[in-house]
């Protein structure tokens, strides 16, 4: 029919081939949780979860997925990597309740010699059995042909020799993998192409990995060439440098190639891929395509501005597609717009004037790397038109901090008062404590009184997840006046000392 997009199977490998990531392992339960999530959410079409005879564990873990899939009608969608061992590997599929073994076999010259050291005509026998014993058993035959991109690249009879055999055989796919990720982009487009050519009715999946940092591109070609099926991982979990990420692919899949279509629910990828992310311990890149933090963030003023006009820096990466929303991150780049867009989202209007006093204060948080988050702002402003209301006559000009083991902490204190310049040493309790034992002596000496301090108060943005700002309020009691200074800083006794001047300022 003209017009029919063809459908690419998805098969996810997260709990195969990404959970062979270094120093990652799955629970269980956590296996059963990801390929619940796999098929029922994300709907890939099928799933790799384990490989035979690893362990005890292991096969806990397809056991429990199993039953699962076999009474939720998925079972024929679950998948484990088996080995050319007899009838070994699927005797243990048979315990564990899977149906469908991917056979790991050799599809280079160089491996069968080296590695197993036995002839084409040898291994073709070995795996015709296993093939053989298999569907004797009701278990579903596809075949991997390990190291094949290198097979291409210098066995290349041996590989058609492969094939020719292969498809004399009861397999329902044949799997194609980049065992070393060594493939460019052409070389996966010059390979496939004669071997779809040659084998139209065979259905082919490519396997990429990502050593040189080229997996969704060879992804890409592979396609475009004719294959039917691809292995993916959440994260691009995997081997080395990993596999092909999931999140990434589907949406170059959904964006550039026209002509095919996914099974795949781009808006569950984000929040599986947290999941992965948490069970595994495996952290992802902030920058990393569609699932890192900041992908979705402009940090640019320029950006945000022409975000504000005509959505000038948007492209079809649109993070709702994927359950996400454009932030407008604070920084020292942010400018103007920046930030009157994470204001306009909290719902605060300021004067251009006061706008540029608060610019200028993420810009100065900025140049000393801290983070901002839009839940600082309400406590930058509060802090910027406070200061700005205060007339400044008493300058705190330099102080020193110490703490240390087994002796009182102390501070040594610089400040101007009305042009004049005192200096002071005290200790204290604490470090705030020693600062205004030091200040509370060079106004002893001028004669004056300081407010007793009636309250102080520590808060962070709510949630937590700053880690650039708190702001300390103290209550002061000056006669028979009360009143309360802030100060914001990422320093909690720096803040402090922030709100001190300001009550120095203020009597």
């Amino acid at each position: 029919m003209p017009g029919t997009r063809r459908h690419i199977e998805i098969m996810d490998t997260t709990l195969r081939d990404g959970e062979q990531t270094s120093g990652v392992s799955f629970s269980a339960s956590e296996k059963l949780t990801i390929a619940q999530l796999l098929l029922t959410e994300v709907k890939v079409d099928r799933i790799e979860i384990a490989s035979a005879k690893v362990s005890e564990g292991e096969f806990q873990a397809v056991k429990k997925i199993t039953e699962w899939a076999a009474a939720n009608g998925f079972i024929d969608r679950i998948e484990v990597l088996t080995f050319v061992d007899g009838k070994i590997s699927v005797d243990w599929m048979l315990k564990a309740g899977a149906k469908v073994m991917n056979l790991l076999t050799k599809g280079s010259l160089n491996h069968l010699t080296y590695q197993l050291k036995k002839t084409p005509e040898q291994h073709f026998k070995e795996v015709g059995e296993v093939i053989a014993y298999a569907r004797k058993n009701d278990i579903e035959c596809n075949v991997y042909l390990e190291d094949w991109s290198n097979g291409m690249r210098h066995s290349k009879d041996y590989v058609f020799q492969y094939l020719d055999f292969l498809v004399t055989q009861p397999v329902k796919r044949i799997l194609l993998p980049d065992t070393l990720g060594v493939l460019i982009p052409s070389e996966v487009k010059e390979f496939l192409t004669p071997i779809i050519q040659k084998y139209p009715h065979i259905h082919f999946d490519f396997h990429a990995h990502n050593d040189y940092d080229l997996s969704v591109a060879n992804v890409l070609e592979a396609v475009n060439a004719g294959v039917k099926g691809l292995h993916l991982t959440i994260n691009g979990m995997g081997e080395r440098a990993g596999n092909a990420p999931l999140a990434s692919t589907i949406a170059v899949l959904n964006d550039y190639v026209k002509d095919v279509k996914t099974s795949v629910d781009e808006k569950s990828l984000y929040s599986v891929s947290k999941l992965v992310e948490t069970f595994s311990g495996f952290r992802i890149p902030a920058n990393k395509p569609v699932v890192g933090e900041n992908v979705f963030t402009q940090t640019a003023g320029i950006h945000a501005d022409g975000d504000k006009k005509n959505n000038l820096y948007f492209n079809d990466l649109m993070p709702e597609r994927f359950g996400r929303q454009r932030k407008y991150a604070l920084g020292k780049t942010s400018g103007k717009a920046n930030i009157e867009n994470n204001l306009a989202q909290l719902g605060i209007r300021l004067s251009d004037a006061d706008l540029k006093k608060v610019t200028q204060k993420i810009i100065e948080l900025g140049d000393r790397k801290e983070v901002v988050t839009q839940s600082d702002l309400p406590y930058i402003i509060s802090d910027v038109l406070d200061s700005n209301a205060i007339e400044e006559k008493v300058h705190i000009q330099n102080y020193v901090l110490t703490h240390s083991k087994n002796l009182r902490p102390s501070a040594t204190l610089r400040i101007d008062v009305g042009g004049e310049e005192f200096e002071e040493h005290a200790q204290g309790d604490g470090q705030y404590d020693a600062f205004m034992n030091a200040l509370r002596s060079i106004y002893e000496k001028k004669k004056l009184a300081l407010p007793v301090l009636t309250d102080y108060a520590v808060r962070i943005p709510p949630g937590g997840k700053t880690d650039a700002l708190c702001e300390t309020i103290i209550t002061w009691q000056y006669g028979d006046r009360e009143f309360k200074t802030r100060g914001l800083d990422s320093d909690q006794t720096v803040s402090a000392i922030k709100a001190t001047q300001k009550m120095l300022n203020l009597i």
